[in-house]
């Protein structure tokens, strides 16, 4: 299985550094330096295509950057944002001063709006769920791509914030069978 992940255009909350999570933010207005980076992406995607199903979250923001990319996604909500609980509308320096370290070495004892290790088993269960598809192509969100790449890549999410997904990127990561 291939997964082809595009994290979501930008919001005013990403703009101002502030934690969305389950928040149905809308995008902002998208600028030249979107429309080109979608156009970039949409010359990767062609190269990829043809998808076997598109996805996005049930939050409008993935929705959106879809349409923008001309592609009509069914919805998924097991593709939805970590919920950041009593941290949505916080500044991400705000999560860092309460869980510091831990947040970045073992967030997966975490609870936050929703327990962390019920966020990878989340991810777990589409990938389950989505096994016998080889070519997906997914509309979602940083935290969301970001562990599903530590998943992928270590066995587990404890490394997810280490890694960086910025808005509008396009990743491939690819799954073996089982």
């Amino acid at each position: 299985m291939r997964i082809t992940l595009i994290r979501h255009l930008p919001t005013e909350w990403n703009r101002k550094q502030r934690l969305q999570g389950s928040r149905d933010i809308p995008i902002s207005d998208v600028s030249d330096t979107d429309q080109r980076r979608i156009a970039f992406n949409q010359q990767i995607l062609q190269t990829l295509s043809p998808f076997d199903i598109v996805l996005a979250s049930t939050l409008r923001r993935t929705q959106q950057t879809a349409r923008l990319y001309g592609y009509h996604p069914e919805t998924e909500r097991l593709l939805d944002e970590l919920n950041f609980g009593r941290f949505e509308g916080q500044s991400k320096e705000k999560l860092f001063e309460d869980f510091g370290n831990e947040w970045l070495e073992n967030p997966k004892v975490l609870v936050l709006g929703e327990r962390m290790d019920h966020f990878e088993e989340r991810i777990s269960l589409f990938l389950k769920k989505y096994q016998a598809y080889s070519n997906i192509l997914v509309f979602g969100h940083g935290s969301w791509i970001r562990a599903l790449i530590s998943l992928s890549r270590y066995g587990d999410i404890n490394r997810m914030n280490k890694i960086l997904v910025e808005n509008n990127d396009c990743i491939t990561v690819p799954f073996q069978d089982g």
